[in-house]
């Protein structure tokens, strides 16, 4: 039997929906709860999509799901899939540890190499905090005084997680090309002055920075998923006068902007992760080489209803609607009769 934490959000509800239309044994349980082990007592896995923005999953999802995988219990995401979950420090690392073409990127825990660094290095530098989806905390520094600044801050009072006015000008941006309410702007007002509470929970993001090389010349990037052995992808177009493509909601998702030789590379990239599921966010540089952004195991999945089919690993490709979150269970279950 599969547990399946009933949070109601992302992939859940349609995990939910496609055991039950398939038959499958799946028991829902609350995954916060403090006798959760004896809620799984009779559970062979676990399904939890937890969210990077929801305080109770930042608390507990990597603790629980990590001890039940180290028990045993086959779990999504796996420890391989979801460690690094919104810690870009911890991506950079590990691609870099696997050799995969990642953006060059810079990361310093002393503020005086930081700054030497700083006086030898060209610009502009992308840089970012380890946290933050759709774009968030990520910003252009032009010159070496932005680049210092930065720095200075990084190593006193700090980054605060949530960026505030930021998430207005977002919510303004997307009001005005009538992809966002108005209430959503007045929402985005209020937290100005009443943050998240998962902002609560996190501490100011110190004593460390994280700079990327900027790779100009990208009106867009590319994201590829591949689930197990399918995959598929959309185009995202950066913002006006922005530099950044992630959260633009300005998406494309016909067969020919999709070279296949990017597919089959991410399909050859989730192998070496060893990942269950993996999002491969790629630009381009001069010599149109692709390099990896970032990667993440969660994605917004509504946006992904207009893709108009998926390649498998012989790179064929399948033209058509299809559910990824399906793909995960069916995967779950292929794992389980594996043991």
């Amino acid at each position: 039997m599969i547990a399946i934490h009933n949070n109601n959000l992302g992939f859940t509800p349609r995990w939910i929906q496609y055991c039950e239309s398939k038959g499958i044994p799946y028991k829902l349980v609350n995954c916060y709860d403090n006798n959760i082990i004896h809620q799984l007592e009779d559970c062979d896995a676990l399904m939890w999509h937890h969210w990077h923005v929801n305080s109770k999953d930042i608390l507990k999802a990597k603790r629980l799901i990590f001890a039940l995988e180290h028990a045993g219990k086959i779990v999504f995401p796996n420890f391989r899939t979801g460690w690094h979950f919104d810690d870009k420090i911890a991506q950079k690392y590990l691609l870099e540890s696997l050799g995969l073409p990642l953006v060059p990127t810079y990361h310093f825990l002393d503020k005086e190499e930081a700054i030497e660094w700083v006086k030898d290095t060209d610009f502009p530098k992308v840089f970012k905090l380890t946290r933050g989806a759709g774009s968030a905390n990520v910003r252009l520094t032009y010159n070496r005084k932005q680049a210092i600044s930065l720095i200075t801050k990084a190593f006193s009072s700090g980054f605060s997680v949530y960026d505030d006015y930021g998430v207005v000008n977002e919510r303004w941006r997307k009001f005005r090309e009538g992809k966002d309410s108005f209430f959503g702007v007045l929402k985005s007002c209020y937290r100005i002055f009443n943050v998240p509470r998962y902002a609560k929970l996190l501490p100011k993001e110190r004593f460390e920075v994280y700079f990327q090389d900027f790779i100009p010349n990208n009106d867009s990037d590319i994201r590829v998923i591949v689930v197990d052995d399918k995959a598929f992808a959309i185009k995202r177009l950066v913002r006006n006068n922005d530099f950044r493509a992630s959260g633009s909601g300005n998406l494309l998702f016909e067969k020919h902007h999709f070279d296949d030789n990017l597919i089959q590379k991410s399909f050859e990239y989730a192998q070496s992760l060893s990942s269950q599921v993996v999002a491969f966010d790629y630009v381009f540089d001069s010599k149109k080489k692709p390099l990896i952004v970032e990667i993440s195991y969660g994605y917004a999945i509504d946006v992904y209803n207009q893709c108009i089919g998926y390649w498998d690993k012989e790179m064929n490709f399948h033209e058509g609607k299809f559910d990824s979150c399906e793909w995960m269970v069916d995967l779950l279950l292929k794992q389980l009769n594996e043991i």
